[in-house]
Formats: C-alpha cells, structure tokens, sequence
C-alpha cells in the first residue's frame, strides 16, 4: 500500500519515545508532529534526522484503514493498547 498524500495520520496518533529534532523530548500522542507540514507531509522525509521510527514505518491497510479518519482512529487505538 502507498500512503496516501495528505494523511499525515502517522505523524499524529502514535507518540515517539525519541528525541526529534525540535521535539527533544520526542511527541506525544495526538500531537502533530514540529515537521509536519499544512499539506501533510514530513519535512524530515529522506533526511538523516528523520527518527528511526519513521524510517521503518510502512503505511498497510491493517493500520491505515481506507481514509485518514480512519488511519487516526486505528493508530489511535493501537497507541492506547500498547501503551
């Protein structure tokens, strides 16, 4: 599955345990990411700062849904039953 332009829901829902670039103390939750641009898209995208996180993150159906709600709600939730 591509991602799907616009979404952003990756860089939204899930918190990042790691220091990023602006967000020393790396995102919470539901907070949108520092690097996240209007249109959605990721300044860090094919940059050395990008967290690892990012990197090996793989948009699929499983936890993207077939829209961007859809993709806030399930990162969402995979975010409170893993926590």
């Amino acid at each position: 599955m591509e991602c799907r332009a616009g979404c952003g829901a990756c860089c939204i829902a899930p918190s990042i345990s790691s220091p990023i670039p602006g967000m020393p103390e790396g995102k919470p939750a539901g907070v949108r990411c520092v690097h996240l641009s209007v249109d959605s898209l990721c300044a860090l995208f094919g940059r050395a700062e990008r967290p690892a996180v990012c990197v090996g993150f793989r948009a699929d159906e499983m936890v993207c849904g077939d829209s961007s709600e859809s993709a806030i709600r399930i990162l969402g939730w995979l975010e409170q039953v893993t926590a």
